[in-house]
């Protein structure tokens, strides 16, 4: 993960910037060819991933697959959300089209965003948080009291307690961010997912359990490796993490609330890049270096339904039953 980091580093300090107009080329240079939009940025399956629409179209012509930072998109009941640029782009789930609207403008030096219940967040790798008003195109500081740097991100659970997570551990705030306490220490923490009292998280040693609200956390699946993913399923949890032993990622559910865990990569071509896992619906759908892999079965055998782009290995989002797809460089 150390290159993944690497990136992520670099992106905090080298913002995206447009490509520059023609006029501005030295004269000995061609004025180049005018593109049509961009492509192969996000795609959009309205059909449990039997069929694949291109959606790129209408976000900012400079884009291309991979510009889209790990923190830079989300899901939600209303869509997926895209930074680019200074803006945030939504695309609603029952848009019939490549139907992007730019939505909100975000500051500059806040570039990862993240949902939340009063309004979205931006943020940056330094521990500076703002959060929209929501109805409005007002942007408040929030979590001024946060004194930690490199973020990775911020995440509610249903009851309102806030964490941060960084590369320095996992943070937690049950007075609206007045005080901190750190409640993971060894290594960073990167994605929180919480279902019916329990929340689970990916971090440097594998996937973290809690059941008493954050306070307390123990490592349920380790390999050697990192978490890689976490994503809550119907009645239970999905995991990727990377093991050692086998120098590729495994994939696992948990129906017990994260007690204990079933491989189900078993149909699944062994690799170190597999990425994503979702479930829509009664299938399961997992991102790989080939392509997007569907099981109609809970994962005792796998179908590649939509073949990777230029060795690019798909993140997935679900919103409702419309799944969107972001080619990223290694899928982290």
């Amino acid at each position: 993960m150390n290159y993944y980091i690497l990136a992520f580093l670099l992106f905090f300090h080298h913002p995206i910037v447009p490509v520059p107009h023609s006029s501005l080329l030295p004269d000995s240079q061609p004025e180049p060819k005018k593109m049509s939009g961009p492509a192969n940025v996000v795609f959009k399956s309205v059909d449990g991933g039997q069929t694949w629409q291109d959606i790129s179209k209408g976000l900012p012509e400079y884009m291309v697959p991979d510009l889209v930072e790990r923190h830079g998109f989300f899901a939600t009941d209303h869509g997926l959300f895209l930074r680019a640029g200074d803006w945030i782009y939504q695309c609603k789930p029952n848009s019939t089209a490549s139907a992007w609207e730019k939505v909100i403008f975000l500051y500059p030096d806040r570039q990862a965003i993240a949902p939340g219940k009063d309004g979205i967040y931006a943020y940056n790798f330094n521990g500076q948080f703002l959060q929209k008003v929501k109805g409005t195109g007002t942007w408040l500081p929030v979590y001024t009291n946060f004194k930690e740097k490199e973020v990775e991100t911020v995440f509610e659970t249903s009851g309102g307690t806030v964490f941060i997570a960084s590369r320095n551990g996992l943070f937690k705030s049950t007075n609206n961010g007045t005080t901190w306490k750190q409640v993971y220490t060894p290594g960073w923490v990167m994605k929180l997912v919480e279902s019916n009292g329990v929340l689970m998280a990916t971090s440097q040693n594998g996937i973290l359990r809690s059941t008493d609200d954050g306070e307390n956390w123990a490592l349920v699946i380790s390999e050697g490796g990192v978490g890689i993913d976490i994503e809550c399923i119907n009645g239970g949890f999905a995991a990727i993490t990377y093991s050692t032993a086998t120098n590729t990622r495994r994939v696992r559910t948990s129906y017990d609330g994260g007690k204990t865990w079933e491989p189900i990569d078993a149909g699944l071509p062994a690799d170190f890049s597999i990425a994503s896992i979702i479930q829509v619906g009664e299938n399961f759908f997992c991102s790989h270096p080939k392509g997007i892999y569907k099981s109609s079965d809970k994962g005792k055998t796998w179908k590649l339904l939509l073949p990777s782009i230029k060795d690019k290995v798909f993140n997935l989002s679900v919103s409702g039953n419309v799944i969107y797809a972001i080619p990223r460089n290694g899928g982290c």
